[in-house]
Parts: C-alpha cells; structure tokens; sequence
C-alpha cells in the first residue's frame, strides 16, 4: 500500500502566509464609527370592506342516509336562495364543511347518526349579504367576519409606506444634525407591513334563531389598522 500523497510544503506555507494575513487585516480593521440604528412606524385605519358569513344546519336521525338527504335539501335550498342574488367580488357564495358521523350508546353501540353543512357567503355588498341571510330559512348563522379586500390592503400600504420611509429618512438627517455630521448614508433597512387578522364574530343561538327569520343580518364591520414599519442603519457622515 503506497504512503498518502501529502502536499508540497511551499503550498502548506503560502495558506499558512495567506491566514495571517487575513487575521492581521482583520485585527486592523477599526469596528464602524458613527452607525446609528433607527426605527419608524406609520398606520391608519381603514373601514374593512370585505364580510363572510357563515351558515350552518344540523341534522340527526336513526339512519345515515336519512341525514345526508336531510342536510342535502337545506343546503340546496340555501343554495337556491342565494344563487338569485349572486354577483362576482359583491356577493359569492360556496359550499363548506359537510359532515356525517355516528351516535354511540352507553354501551358502545351506534344508536344514530348526526351530520352538519355549512354555506358561506362573502363579498363586498354587505347589506345584500345580511339581507339573504335573512332569507335562508333552511340555515342558520354560525360566523360572521369582516376584513378588507387585497386591493383595498396594497393600496392603504402603499400610502403608509412612504409615509414610514420619509419618517425614516427625517429622523436619519436629525440626528446626523445633533451629532454634527453633514448627512448620512443608509447601511441597510428593511420594510415590513402588517395589518390585524380579520376579525370572526360567534354569533348565539338566539341570534342564529333570529337571523333564520325573514330579516336582515345587522351588519357592521368597522375599522382595520394597516401599519408599515422600516427599520435599519445609517452611516452617518
């Protein structure tokens, strides 16, 4: 078995050299002088201009298929109803969760079956979405959500975004202003966006008894907060 093949000891000595003389630069390098990290934040409130809501039955009975019919008629009645009325971004409507599953005894036996639907309903026209709630007799109201549109969203972000960046912008030349530098340089900086979840209200079952009748869904969706935060440093100089 031939010996392994080390490498030449003028290569061994020139990455020796080549090391040193990183940690010699390296050591010389003085840490950064006058870097100043900043922060600023800008938000405002909009109307939310988007509602969900969700309807919900529930059906039980001794056989399954029973209650599959069952839910079936209510959600195609539902469905019917708010089919009349539908209109793409205002009012637009899907089906949910349907559900089956058994009943069991105390003594581990199946004694019945239970089974749920939901419809959902969402979009824009919130007086036309409260006002088929109240027609759909077969449902009833299990949620209701408010939130705002995507458009409406990059739109207000847009607008607080450059209200965030000239904040920035403003306090960097301040303080390179009373630290008695001409101005500055920005290092680096990162925007972030936020805005709170839309908002899921449970609604009792008095009130889904209620809005089972013929009259509209109270509807108020109030305010969301959409807020842009930059964050960074700047050289100053």
């Amino acid at each position: 078995m031939s010996p392994p093949i080390k490498p030449p000891v003028s290569r061994l000595i020139a990455a020796g050299l080549a090391a040193a003389c990183g940690a010699a630069v390296a050591a010389e390098t003085p840490a950064p002088s006058g870097v100043v990290t900043l922060s600023t934040s800008a938000s405002v409130e909009v109307a939310k201009d988007l509602m969900a809501v969700t309807l919900t039955t529930t059906r039980e009975a001794q056989d399954a298929g029973a209650v599959q019919a069952a839910l079936k008629q209510a959600l195609d009645a539902a469905l019917a109803e708010a089919r009349r009325v539908a209109r793409e971004g205002q009012l637009e409507v899907q089906t949910g969760n349907f559900s089956l599953y058994p009943r069991y005894g105390t003594k581990g036996g199946i004694t019945g079956w239970q089974g749920t639907a939901e419809l959902i309903v969402e979009g824009r026209d919130m007086p036309a979405i409260g006002q088929l709630v109240g027609r759909v007799s077969s449902m009833t109201v299990g949620r209701v959500g408010y939130s705002l549109s995507r458009e409406v969203r990059e739109k207000n972000e847009g607008e607080v975004s450059a209200r965030a960046i000239a904040a920035y912008r403003a306090k960097a030349a301040e303080y390179a202003r009373q630290f008695g530098y001409a101005g500055y340089a920005i290092r680096e900086v990162s925007v972030s966006s936020g805005e709170p979840p839309g908002g899921v209200v449970p609604v009792l079952r008095s009130q889904m008894m209620a809005a089972s009748e013929d009259s509209a869904l109270p509807v108020e969706a109030g305010k969301a907060v959409v807020s842009v935060t930059v964050s960074g440093s700047v050289q100053l100089k």
